[in-house]
């Protein structure tokens, strides 16, 4: 077969630009640029509290703090990426679980890049955040604002997360045949000293801060994780407008039955790993979901559920961007959000 000049000239095009894409995929990552801000946040009012009076450091002097006044509560930080190359057309919010922050999303216990570089490395222009009381979002005074917090033991997501079973008093026990999550010592470790603590009776406050951010940026696409799932099914319904799709990561809650409606004109995607059905706590929670997802197709929405192991990706535990294969499923809801017409 003869091949013209123009031919060649478009092979050679073609072959230069899927270099160019897989060194997007690769190599160094570009940013246009980068920073941080924080949104929402609410006015309270304390009174009649004691003055305190300590000394903040060795060698200080003693202060005097008066408790009494105006706080700001309820306030969240988000850190934003814009890549050189845009080729999202929206922008990706990244929300956590429950005692977690963003960093869930930046690196894997074990040292490999998290799903922020993933996304980043497409085109994505990426909004981190630490939920309202955690993380740099900050707390507020305790009893007065929020309840006390919750803290889990090194024992507690070893089996909450489905990375194994039988750790009893310990960090570590048996993992779940065939895990993916990096179960060694020192990257559960890792893991652990990301977890924070958690409080209660906050959610009009996480509510609040997630619309705000939304509002600040405009319609997203949103990739939330287990307790963010529920968040982000609850703020989707109060404000749809403001999202361009949904991407629930094994989530934890669901959104408000009757109003399931409200959900309709947002396509979502919901995506679970191994042994939810087998699990006492996860197939209640994945039945609940499940019942969700229905009311919310039968309003005429669109929701897809996978189910990884029936995919062939097989290994995920609650933690599904920190398993080793994580990048596998990321790669799968890329596929499916450029099928939404949401990535060039």
């Amino acid at each position: 077969m003869r091949i013209t000049g123009w031919r060649v000239l478009a092979i050679g095009a073609a072959m230069l630009a899927a270099g160019a894409a897989e060194a997007q995929v690769t190599g160094p990552i570009t940013l246009e640029r980068f920073g941080s801000f924080h949104v929402g946040g609410r006015l309270v009012e304390l009174s009649g509290r004691p003055v305190r009076e300590y000394l903040p450091t060795v060698g200080g002097a003693p202060l005097r703090i008066d408790p009494n006044g105006t706080h700001v509560v309820g306030q969240m930080y988000a850190r934003f990426m814009v890549p050189a190359t845009q080729r999202g057309t929206a922008p990706m919010m990244l929300w956590h679980g429950a005692y977690l922050t963003g960093v869930t999303y930046e690196n894997t216990p074990d040292g490999r890049e998290g799903w922020e570089h993933f996304f980043l490395r497409r085109g994505w222009t990426t909004y981190v955040t630490d939920a309202v009381e955690r993380g740099r979002s900050g707390a507020a005074m305790v009893p007065e604002i929020y309840p006390p917090p919750l803290h889990l033991p090194t024992a507690n997501p070893w089996e909450r997360f489905r990375i194994g079973d039988g750790a009893g008093s310990h960090a570590r026990g048996t993992v779940l045949p065939g895990n993916q999550f990096p179960t060694d010592a020192a990257s559960y470790m890792n893991f652990m000293r990301q977890v924070v603590a958690r409080y209660l009776e906050t959610d009009e406050d996480v509510i609040a801060a997630y619309i705000a951010l939304l509002e600040r940026t405009g319609p997203s696409v949103v990739i939330a994780h287990s307790q963010g799932g529920a968040f982000a099914w609850q703020v989707a319904q109060r404000r749809p407008d403001l999202f361009r799709a949904l991407v629930l990561v094994e989530p934890a809650g669901t959104g408000v039955m009757a109003e399931a409606a409200k959900l309709r004109a947002i396509p979502q995607l919901l995506v679970y790993g191994d042994y939810v059905d087998a699990d006492p706590r996860w197939s209640v929670i994945r039945t609940n979901a499940r019942r969700f997802s229905a009311a919310v197709r039968e309003a005429g929405g669109t929701v897809e559920d996978v189910d990884l192991p029936s995919r062939g990706i097989r290994g995920n535990s609650h933690m599904v961007m920190m398993d080793r294969n994580g990048d596998e499923v990321a790669g799968l809801i890329q596929d499916w959000l450029a099928a939404q017409g949401l990535h060039r």
